[in-house]
């Protein structure tokens, strides 16, 4: 196999490629000019070359674009967390998504339209010239292409639930003024291109099991038919939904996956990429640093309990960010187990974290700066695992538990089966029904803090009627987020959603 990890390093971009809207940013890492680096017509010639281009494509699920920061909004947003953090303007770009008073410059919804744009231009380049390679083997170049095609269907997704229309871009952008002069597609069309990227990924990727050493966490077979299914279920063909989830559940099966016995071994970093895994980002820990562009994940911290302990429960002290509501917390249902190992609450212990000046196990206080209800959110709790943002543990994207909940929810032959797979797992009787509310809530507490919540809302049409979201101030337009102002500015071609 090839000696470049996907897991176990830095997912920096080895070659920089040409994202859409990166002339629009200041960051550095958004810089579009290699430095000291191969030219593409130089570069794409070798199969080392087609895997380091690859895994740039995957670099940018990491970043602050995605699981690391911005995507926490899907939860505040939605009615399972609220901002937390230190009050006043602590946080102000995770208030102005809870409270919905969006600007058009807030920073996680910029961060995210950029950074996917990024993720898209890498995967474009994969997709134009590994095809010409010729020093290759024949598996590296199928495998290469369908990590691509998986990876650009991924990031279009998360932007056409996000924005809607969105401009579709299928090569490399000619030149800055050509990236700075396209228009937004229909969401439709770029369904239609989610689609089919996704099936030509499923017959160029290999099963996840043929995956060994450092290639581990790569896009596979199943996570492409993972996909398929939750596009199919986004757009309410439920019948795709069900029979696409079917097929994912018996090719799982056969390859040797299957549900954790235990919810909280989804989410141990000895688990990773494990038995129920179809798809998660891939972190490591080793840096030591405030680098949201880093291998590590921030989770840890930026959800720990806000300056908690004596020593803190987590480096340098938690910052108390995506409290979990009440009313979630309330919400699980006598014996679920999923809650112990999802979210903390008054009175639960520090096992896993350090001592207290008296040698003593910390306690989850009654009420915190940002949690008056003493809450914070234990699924990514790394404890003494990490330092300065810095976690090891992986994010899930897809697990086959969602799987069953598709099939579910699709209805058909086996649905309530499906359902009660997973209720069992959580040790809870069985279900009678297999009802919208009855399947929107059991995926609540199944993917809680997963970063999906606000689009299964979304899609069920449940944003208006949810009173949570209506005690926060939501209107009919925030089921769509604002383009960035910052893309609007140097592209003038490219219209705002109504309402920003």
């Amino acid at each position: 196999m090839n000696s470049l990890s996907l897991k176990k390093r830095a997912l920096g971009t080895t070659l920089l490629t040409l994202g859409l809207f990166g002339t629009s940013c200041t960051k550095d890492y958004l810089e579009l000019q290699p430095r000291n680096q191969a030219s593409t017509e130089t570069f794409y010639t070798t199969q080392t070359a087609a895997i380091q281009a690859t895994n740039a494509a995957y670099a940018h699920l990491q970043q602050a674009g995605f699981v690391n920061h911005a995507l926490w909004i899907m939860d505040i947003m939605a009615d399972n967390s609220t901002t937390g953090g230190g009050g006043g303007t602590d946080g102000i770009e995770f208030q102005q998504v809870d409270n919905f008073s969006i600007p058009p410059n807030n920073v996680n919804t910029t961060d995210l339209f950029q950074r996917a744009y990024l993720g898209i231009g890498a995967a474009n380049q994969v997709l134009l010239h590994v095809p010409d390679i010729t020093v290759i083997d024949a598996g590296i170049k199928s495998r290469s292409l369908g990590e691509a095609q998986f990876l650009r269907a991924l990031y279009y997704f998360y932007l056409v639930r996000t924005y809607g229309d969105v401009p579709l871009v299928l090569t490399p952008a000619a030149s800055p003024a050509a990236a700075n002069s396209v228009t937004r597609d229909p969401a439709a069309m770029v369904y239609t291109q989610i689609v089919t990227d996704l099936t030509d990924a499923i017959k160029n990727l290999p099963l996840p099991s043929t995956y060994s050493g450092d290639d581990i966490g790569r896009a596979s077979k199943l996570s492409a038919m993972g996909l398929l299914a939750k596009v199919y279920l986004t757009q309410g063909n439920m019948s795709s939904a069900g029979t696409q989830a079917d097929a994912t559940i018996t090719a799982a099966l056969a390859d040797g996956k299957k549900l954790w016995p235990d919810y909280a071994d989804n989410f141990k970093p000895t688990n990773e990429n494990g038995q129920e895994s179809l798809f998660e980002v891939q972190f490591k820990s080793g840096q030591n640093a405030y680098i949201l562009e880093g291998p590590g994940s921030a989770i840890n911290e930026f959800w720990g309990a806000r300056f908690f302990g004596n020593p803190y429960v987590v480096s340098n002290g938690g910052y108390g960010y995506n409290i979990p509501e009440k009313e979630f917390v309330d919400g699980y249902e006598a014996g679920d187990k999923r809650k112990a190992s999802t979210v903390f609450v008054p009175g639960d212990l520090y096992t896993d974290g350090p001592l207290d000046a008296q040698g003593k196990v910390q306690v989850q206080p009654a009420s915190l700066q940002g949690s008056p209800n003493g809450y914070n959110i234990r699924k990514f709790y790394a404890g003494g695992l990490s330092t300065i943002w810095d976690s090891p543990l992986n994010v899930p994207i897809l697990r086959l538990s969602e799987m069953y909940l598709i099939k579910a929810e699709a209805g058909g032959t086996g649905a309530l089966a499906a359902l009660n797979t997973v209720r069992s797992r959580a040790g809870l009787p069985a279900a009678t029904n297999t009802s919208q509310a009855t399947i929107l809530n059991e995926r609540r507490y199944e993917f809680a803090f997963e970063m999906d919540r606000w689009y299964d809302l979304k899609r069920t049409k449940t944003l208006l009627n949810n009173p949570r979201l209506l005690s926060k101030g939501i209107k009919p337009f925030n089921d769509l987020l604002p383009i960035p102002q910052a893309e609007r500015d140097v592209n003038p071609n490219l219209t705002q959603n109504p309402g920003y």
